[in-house]
């Protein structure tokens, strides 16, 4: 019920269908649209293999001490109710078994990683459950080791580093940067019983299921199966279904630019010669950071398309940014309010760079595009993310962000005008630059021969589904 997880999802469901299986999406009433649209939009672009159904289960908001409504991650009001919205996620469960006795038994049930009850659920009807584990390798790996041996604990304070026990390569963290990091004794203990929860129900699934590809993280791909013990399948990146410039547009929700406008506005520019921002749905930035991130973009000369999540106010001038800064960038900068068609942006060979907030569906879609990035993570398992992007694929920046913020703000210790100017300079210009671009450059293109026949995601999602023929059998 995020976005960052119904997207991929949507897309795994296409990616079965075209191996010939019948896919079925259960979701909540208010998330029906999203699903709808996607699959009509499939089916209008000529894929006649896409046969998704649509099956709603009723979420009970008002019983769940939420809001009438509050059935997605990416309203303010879910923003101000998370630890109360997180733990409502248990109530579809009596929903979702009704749904399954009332139905024919599903030979597999793919469940989102926040749903750890499905395992019992699905067990009454004998259907096996993958679990998707919405992350890279690495940080499902990191997350394993740091529950295991807690090395946390062992350091004497927030900010000194720890060493990520037993996974490949040295690789150090702080309390600061990890989830459970909180002043609230509730919250934090909340987060840890979860995560041990979702921890729980990988281990006892059939199997998980990772929107990755084995030649982006062989080491972490080795050691979470070997090591970590998981029995695991690796079919991304699974946005690479979505071929058609409609589909790659759309993706998501509705665009709040017209892709046209923006393209049109791309092609007059140089190749690698733009620099794409964009924190996705969840990152709520005050406007404080807002204003240090414009006076950045000015100060670093670069041109930009910066995805913001702001209504465009009546008056000429925004308190979020500096006086007259649209009118002085005009021609070099282009601000889009609200969703952004962000798949054909970073495909576009104007854009050579991209800062983010290190969301795995985003930093994925950076190294499709072949893209160099400035990372920035705000939460969730961002910060290990940023560890592989700039410590293992060795095509990352860090702005300096230090700590993991509950509200997704970032404002509590924000980043400074100089350190944003510096990060943005050093991914768009000089030599290193170009050995990055280099480096991100072969990473796209492995990850889009992944996918073709003979590829290793390509081969593990036909594995995948010849073995649960065998188990049904």
């Amino acid at each position: 019920m995020a976005p960052g997880h119904m997207i991929p999802m949507l897309d795994m469901a296409k990616l079965f269908t075209t191996r010939g299986v019948k896919a079925t999406i259960i979701t909540t009433t208010l998330n029906v649209p999203i699903v709808t649209e996607t699959i009509e939009r499939t089916k209008t672009c000529g894929n006649s293999v896409v046969k998704i159904d649509i099956q709603t289960i009723e979420f009970p908001a008002v019983e769940a001490y939420l809001p009438e409504g509050c059935e997605t991650t990416d309203s303010k009001t879910t923003h101000e109710k998370m630890t109360t919205f997180i733990s409502s996620l248990k109530m579809p469960r009596q929903p979702l078994e009704q749904l399954l006795q009332n139905h024919d038994h599903p030979h597999c049930i793919v469940a989102d990683m926040v749903f750890p009850w499905t395992i019992d659920a699905a067990a009454k009807f004998d259907s096996p459950v993958l679990v998707f584990n919405s992350t890279s390798v690495f940080s499902a790996s990191a997350g394993v080791s740091i529950g295991q041996y807690t090395p946390q604990v062992e350091v004497s304070s927030d900010s000194e580093p720890f060493v990520i026990p037993n996974i490949p390569g040295e690789k150090k963290l702080t309390r600061m940067k990890l989830p459970t990091f909180n002043d609230n004794k509730y919250v934090k203990a909340f987060f840890s019983d979860f995560a041990k929860e979702v921890v729980e129900s990988e281990v006892r699934s059939y199997a998980v299921i990772l929107n990755s590809f084995y030649e982006l993280e062989p080491a972490y791909a080795n050691h979470y199966t070997k090591v970590c013990g998981r029995k695991a399948w690796y079919i991304g990146p699974v946005s690479l279904c979505n071929k058609d410039a409609e589909d790659k547009g759309h993706r998501g929700k509705e665009s709040s630019i017209d892709k046209h406008e923006c393209m049109n506005w791309l092609n007059t520019k140089h190749i690698n010669s733009v620099v794409y921002i964009c924190f996705a749905s969840l990152s709520n930035f005050r406007d404080s950071q807002l204003m240090e991130s414009a006076m950045d973009l000015e100060a670093s000369g670069q041109q930009f398309i910066w995805v913001v999540r702001k209504d465009k106010n009546e008056k000429e001038d925004e308190d979020w940014l500096p006086m007259g800064f649209e009118k002085r960038m005009e021609g070099k900068g282009l601000i889009i309010r609200g969703w952004a068609p962000q798949v054909l942006i970073l495909d576009h060979e104007a854009v050579g760079g991209f800062v983010t907030h290190c969301g795995w569906n985003s930093t994925l879609e950076g190294v499709i595009a072949g893209l160099p990035m400035v990372t920035w993570p705000l939460f969730s398992e961002q910060f290990f993310n940023e560890k592989l992007v700039i410590e293992v694929l060795k095509i990352g920046v860090p702005v300096g962000a230090q700590q993991y913020h509950v509200d997704y703000s970032g404002n509590d210790n924000p980043i400074k005008k100089e350190a944003i100017e510096k990060a943005v300079r050093h991914l768009m210009e000089g030599e290193e630059a170009k050995e990055m671009r280099s480096r991100a450059k072969e990473l796209g293109e492995m990850s889009r021969r992944t996918i073709e026949e003979g590829g290793s995601s390509y081969s593990h999602l036909n594995a995948l589904i010849e073995e649960l023929k065998a188990l049904h059998s």
